[in-house]
């Protein structure tokens, strides 16, 4: 057995809280409001899995938070921080004009998927969706200009339509599309042991989505495989929300679901970080076994964790709303007991944090 020490026992400072490494087999929920310290604590988790297992990661990251993950901050354990510095993992960026950026190809996606993004319908728009289902063209062979002209110049009536609606939405323009560069599924593919996408830095709303969509249908594609991977989502109601409104939302969310229900027997294991859990779609978080939970001060939101994670103890649950910064409800199956612990000190540097009010200059310190 392999245990994590993330912290001490609020209640027993003399005692350390440890997670059972092997249980993160089994999806996890982590959940806390704003400013609770919830993505600090995610790090603290993120960076002991590296240090003590030989799981990959895969972080989703929406605010550059984790874009450090490879960087020791200063007066961190020196032992700790030279381990993380051997382990290989790659960065991608998109809010950091440098290093390697997040890009996939739009030709890998699958016919849904480009039916998603092109907002088409299989029926209302069957000659268009006809179009993409008999479209083979080898990932090295496509070319976006190309496959517009192509389609405008061939004269049928469907692929004319496809064209103008590829134009119309200006898709093949986005900074998303790798155009003949390396994709992240290429990047997954060589098996790091972390891989974070920075996904914040997109001009469309729609690309973060669409580069996690791309992504999770390659994992769930090549499932049979069997290897293991720990799929972190931070800022998860951003992907996969109770309510998805547009056609990637919806597809993106379907995912999740399938991954969810299913994945765990493939090594497809989820690790879901939000504010809220009403935030996130039922059937995702009622297959987590797995709880981390900060302070929540929101009585509705308290009743949800307590209905959907029946093992927590009613009274351990009224002690949420008065959290410190830091401290994080552990229960389920990677630890003993439910436990309350004071997170421990980062080895990286955490990316985000809170942004300082700005004071004139001439303000005096206490007044």
């Amino acid at each position: 057995m392999v245990l994590l020490t993330i912290g001490i026992n609020a209640s027993e400072p003399s005692e350390t809280v440890q997670l059972r490494a092997e249980k993160f087999n089994r999806h996890t929920f982590w959940c806390g409001q704003s400013g609770s310290g919830k993505t600090y604590a995610l790090g603290v988790v993120l960076e002991q899995l590296l240090l003590h297992t030989e799981l990959p990661l895969l972080v989703l990251d929406p605010n550059a938070d984790f874009t450090h993950l490879n960087r020791a901050r200063p007066g961190a354990n020196h032992g700790e921080a030279t381990a993380m510095s051997t382990i290989p993992m790659r960065i991608l960026h998109t809010t950091n004009p440098d290093g390697d950026q997040v890009r996939t190809r739009f030709i890998d996606l699958s016919v849904a998927a480009k039916a998603a993004v092109l907002r088409l319908d299989p029926l209302a728009d069957a000659e268009e969706y006809n179009v993409l289902l008999h479209t083979d063209i080898a990932p090295q062979d496509f070319n976006e200009p190309d496959y517009v002209a192509s389609l405008r110049a061939s004269g049928e009536p469907g692929e004319m339509q496809l064209a103008n609606r590829i134009e119309n939405l200006q898709i093949l323009e986005w900074d998303l599309w790798s155009r003949g560069g390396e994709s992240i599924t290429d990047i997954i593919d060589t098996r790091p042991r972390a891989t974070v996408l920075d996904l914040g830095g997109f001009t469309h709303p729609a690309e973060p989505k669409v580069a996690a969509l791309g992504m999770l249908e390659h994992l769930w594609s090549t499932r049979t495989q069997r290897k293991p991977l720990l799929i972190v989502i931070d800022e998860a109601h951003n992907l996969c929300s109770p309510n998805p409104v547009t056609p990637v939302e919806r597809a993106l969310t379907e995912q999740l679901i399938q991954i969810a229900a299913e994945g765990r027997k493939f090594g497809l294991w989820l690790f879901l970080s939000t504010q809220r859990p009403t935030k996130i779609h039922p059937n995702v978080i009622s297959q987590c076994d797995n709880l981390g939970l900060m302070r929540l001060n929101s009585p509705r939101d308290l009743a949800e964790i307590g209905e959907v994670f029946g093992f927590v103890p009613a009274e351990m649950l009224d002690d949420v709303t008065h959290f410190a910064q830091g401290q994080n409800l552990f229960a389920g199956g990677f630890i003993k007991d439910p436990t309350i612990a004071q997170m421990r000190d980062r080895v990286s540097f955490e990316g985000g944090g809170d942004v300082k009010v700005p004071f004139a200059k001439d303000t005096v310190s206490g007044s």
